[in-house]
């Protein structure tokens, strides 16, 4: 009879621990901007470097960023591991679209935990860290209204 609870517990257990990942848009942006990729391309290296994010460009058109710096110092990795937070990274691509403007779609990811006994979920992008407010940052180093 032990056996037979313990066997059902643990399943139970595996089941209640078990899901199948969702599929989350999340927050995008996809825009033309009438400047030269050369600018555009600038522009977003500068904007995201400045919001904590570690930028690397993969190709001449793709960028992806490692997870937002959240905090400086030695309790970085328990504030982002342990306690609720937010997490961030962006993925974008910039292309040209006539010789005169860049095409522009930046992706931001952000998982989110309420605490220690969590797991880090798919939640909505933070207001500053979000697309629309990365594109109007663009937008601001590029001098366009």
């Amino acid at each position: 009879m032990i056996r037979f609870c313990t066997a059902v517990l643990l399943g139970v257990l595996c089941i209640g621990c078990s899901s199948v990942p969702r599929e989350d848009a999340g927050d995008v942006i996809d825009v033309t901007l009438p400047a030269s990729r050369e600018l555009v391309k600038t522009a977003v290296a500068q904007v995201l470097t400045d919001g904590g994010y570690d930028v690397d460009w993969t190709d001449e058109e793709t960028l992806t960023t490692s997870y937002r710096q959240e905090a400086s110092g030695p309790w970085n990795s328990l504030y982002r591991w342990r306690f609720g937070t937010i997490k961030s990274r962006v993925e974008g691509r910039v292309t040209p679209a006539t010789e005169e403007s860049t095409r522009l779609r930046l992706h931001v990811l952000s998982d989110g935990k309420d605490g220690l006994f969590t797991s880090w979920e798919d939640v909505p992008s933070a207001l500053p860290q979000n697309a629309e407010n990365q594109l109007r940052l663009i937008k601001n180093a590029l001098q366009i209204l």
